[in-house]
């Protein structure tokens, strides 16, 4: 569904204008439809429902791509279990209504710590990403008298074809077990007195909107299952990961959730393993936007600048990955529609900080006017997610449309909380 429409009062989500989200809730904000958010998660659902395989499959969503308590809620009471990847991640997931057997704890750096209340809390798996973890993990159950159920994050060494930050199932990545290894580190994992062999996992990467590779992974993945099984270490789930690309530019295409599952949906036709998912930014992208005001605009002899309240520490991907959002004016109802409209130019979105990194969207073609609104679209993944309070910037406030209503879910941030940690010297 689309997120944003057309009002009499201009851009608006669900049938909030974003002119009164603005007025009552300031710029930056961060907007989420919970429509929207429902909708991504059915799609899942229902692509899986149409396999036969609704009974026996577990959608986690991938917590790291918006941690939002009221989006985690949401997700819990659609049924939804949940990837995690610290074990700040699982006490969002507990704080907002999540159950630990849901849970699915993913990383290649988790602390004994982190380990230890896992255990305790009794998550469903731990997706292991190399030896060195499986023993430690090992020793920490051993310590508190239980047995670690375990995954391997088999590393497939499958070109995702995303940007390079994001492609994480090349022999060269950080993820993950190397394919030819795996077979040896699940007899190791069968033979140690605190570890429950349960499963396999696999996440190539990233912003896929080719099914090819990820189709790919599962055979590798599916055949490794299979020599396992005829070697007696039986896998009760197969855990295909995420990565499902989302439409960021208007002109892009991007695939459908039963389009993009149905190619490893058939490969798994007739298993008797239970079936994982872990997808993230497919369920939570373009269920929000970033809204955003013009405060200044500066024209230059080669370039014009639209400086905005927002920045590099609001929306980090632009300056991180070169990526690209959607910028649209939110039009009628905003400060600015008294003022005569600006003439159409090329502008650079920027904002404030002092980094030439810090620009939102290059080359956009806008009539504009200081004042003036503007939504930043797709942003509802790795946004609000990755934000900072570089240069001593508060964090934007969050709301929830739902129907008419404006929900704040997280509001904004005050000067004197950036510092209340801190201590002068004696």
């Amino acid at each position: 569904m689309s997120l944003t429409s057309m009002g009499k009062n201009g851009l608006q989500v669900e049938s909030v204008p974003l002119s009164e989200v603005a007025q009552r809730f300031g710029t930056p904000c961060y907007v989420y439809s919970r429509a929207a958010l429902t909708a991504a998660y059915g799609a899942y659902r229902d692509a899986l429902q149409a396999h036969g395989l609704a009974g026996r499959s577990l959608i986690c969503y991938a917590v790291k791509a918006n941690s939002n308590l009221a989006i985690l809620n949401l997700f819990a009471r659609l049924g939804a279990g949940f990837d995690i990847v610290s074990g700040g991640e699982l006490a969002r997931v507990l704080a907002a209504g999540g159950t630990a057997d849901k849970v699915v704890f993913s990383g290649v750096g988790k602390s004994r710590t982190e380990m230890r209340a896992a255990l305790e809390a009794g998550i469903h798996c731990f997706n292991v990403e190399s030896a060195s973890e499986l023993e430690q993990l090992s020793e920490v159950a051993g310590s508190v008298g239980r047995r670690a159920p375990v995954s391997l994050r088999v590393n497939p060494d499958v070109d995702a074809k995303t940007h390079p930050y994001i492609s994480t199932g090349l022999k060269t990545a950080k993820f993950g077990v190397a394919f030819g290894e795996a077979f040896d580190l699940y007899r190791r994992a069968a033979s140690l007195a605190h570890i429950s062999v349960k499963g396999i996992d696999c996440h190539i990467g990233s912003q896929l909107l080719d099914p090819a590779p990820a189709a790919e992974a599962a055979d590798k993945v599916l055949a490794l299952v299979d020599r396992l099984a005829a070697a007696g270490i039986a896998l009760e789930h197969i855990d295909l990961g995420g990565g499902m690309g989302i439409q960021y530019r208007a002109d892009e295409p991007a695939p459908a959730a039963a389009a993009y599952l149905s190619p490893m949906l058939a490969r798994l036709a007739g298993r008797r393993e239970k079936l994982v998912f872990e997808p993230g930014r497919s369920l939570v992208g373009n269920a929000g936007l970033l809204l955003t005001r013009v405060d200044v605009l500066k024209p230059g002899e080669e370039k014009h600048f639209a400086v905005v309240d927002a920045a590099m520490n609001d929306l980090m991907r632009p300056a991180l990955y070169d990526a690209w959002h959607d910028i649209v004016k939110v039009g009628a109802g905003d400060t600015a529609t008294s003022a005569a409209t600006g003439a159409s130019m090329s502008y650079e979105i920027v904002g404030p900080v002092c980094e030439s990194g810090d620009f939102l969207g290059h080359d956009r073609e806008l009539a504009l006017n200081e004042g003036d609104l503007l939504a930043i679209l797709s942003a509802g993944a790795y946004g609000m997610a990755m934000a900072s309070n570089y240069n001593s910037r508060p964090r934007a406030a969050e709301v929830m449309v739902d129907g008419d209503a404006m929900h704040l879910i997280r509001r904004r941030e005050n000067i004197a909380e950036l510092f209340a940690p801190e201590t002068v010297l004696p």
